[in-house]
């Protein structure tokens, strides 16, 4: 372990989460961006498995460095730990962290299986620590503005609800990696990496599928994962929807979701408003599409192109979660959903028949 830089700022800390960071990757760095951003949350350690990369990380942010778990979940300055290791290790860490009383902030997606998820889930509740699967587009005000649509009716009856991401990474983006674009620690494709957060907006705004059937296809890449994959669901309130998501679209676009009832439609790509119509208007629905001029940065051509406005508002809500004894906005069951719909998504596309869900 390596001794953490002196601080002198104590007092601004009397009501802050100390937390500590599973990995040293570009994801684990907006972590710490996004900790050392916020006020009710500080970091104070870092874990990995590469020396050096620790090591480094360390220095950077002005934290301990461990290279030990067991040490690292033992320091009673953390009671909260970010999870940014890939995808297939989650729940090896995430369960020890459990174990240890640590409240954990999880990188999408909580897990590759519905089961290996639902492990986490119950280690977890077992040792009664709060579990935040990281979907920080759910905090977004385009986002929270269809939800609140959704909510009071304003659409009608639903009756389309549609998911597309047209991204692009290049050949370099999976042959650097060890892990993506494999089974074994991503879980699948496009599809589980880069497009959950969208599935997970489309459950989140529209509610739960009923059946699915889905074509997954690798095109341009020498991955053993999809690359490209459509679907179309049925979903439980009557309405239907398509799923696009691709890594091959060059250059690479926004995210973008539409919503459709008999009294109205909204759309919008990324931190953008693109249509926002209803039968009935409001006041203040012009200011709806007024108030987002643009997309802003977006992972579709980068994928370091992200900030980390979305993580400071999870993280954020998490620590106060902490400190008042509540649930946090977003909880580990709410990050199974996902995981839920891919999962079907890639039963259908493996047997070429419809997936129905339990209901």
């Amino acid at each position: 372990m390596i001794a953490k830089k002196t601080k002198t700022v104590f007092a601004a800390r009397q009501a802050s989460v100390g937390f500590g960071i599973i990995g040293t990757g570009m994801i684990a760095s907006l972590h710490a961006k996004a900790i050392t951003a916020i006020a009710n949350a500080h970091l104070v350690a870092v874990y990995g498995n590469e020396p050096e990369c620790v090591r480094r990380f360390a220095e950077e942010y002005g934290v301990k460095a461990y290279f030990s778990l067991d040490e690292f979940l033992a320091d009673g300055e953390i009671q909260a730990v970010t999870i940014a290791v890939p995808s297939g290790y989650h729940g090896e860490v995430a369960i020890p962290a459990a174990r240890a009383g640590k409240h954990i902030l999880c990188e999408k997606p909580l897990e590759i299986t519905l089961d290996r998820a639902d492990r986490v889930i119950q280690a977890c509740e077992e040792n009664n620590v709060l579990l935040s699967p990281v979907f920080q587009a759910r905090f977004s005000q385009p986002v929270r503005m269809v939800k609140k649509a959704m909510q009071e009716g304003r659409f009608g009856r639903m009756v389309l609800a549609s998911a597309q991401m047209r991204w692009f990474r290049n050949t370099a983006y999976y042959t650097n990696s060890t892990w993506r674009g494999t089974w074994a620690l991503d879980g699948g494709g496009a599809l589980m990496n880069q497009a959950i957060h969208t599935i997970d907006l489309l459950l989140y705004i529209n509610g739960a599928p009923d059946t699915v059937f889905a074509f997954a296809g690798t095109l341009t890449h020498s991955i053993e994962v999809e690359d490209n994959l459509c679907a179309t669901v049925k979903f439980r309130n009557g309405s239907f929807g398509t799923i696009e998501v691709s890594t091959s679209c060059a250059p690479g676009f926004p995210r973008r979701l539409e919503f459709s009832g008999d009294k109205g439609t909204v759309a919008f790509e990324e931190g953008k408003i693109t249509r926002w119509e209803f039968t009935e208007p409001l006041p203040g629905d012009e200011d709806a599409k007024n108030n987002f001029s643009g997309a802003g940065s977006h992972g579709g051509r980068n994928p370091a192109h992200i900030d980390s406005i979305g993580h400071e508002l999870q993280i954020s809500d998490l620590a106060d979660a902490i400190l008042t004894g509540r649930k946090p906005f977003l909880d580990g069951r709410e990050g199974r959903r996902a995981i839920e719909l891919i999962s079907g998504i890639y039963e259908s596309a493996r047997t070429g028949r419809p997936y129905k869900f339990n209901s």
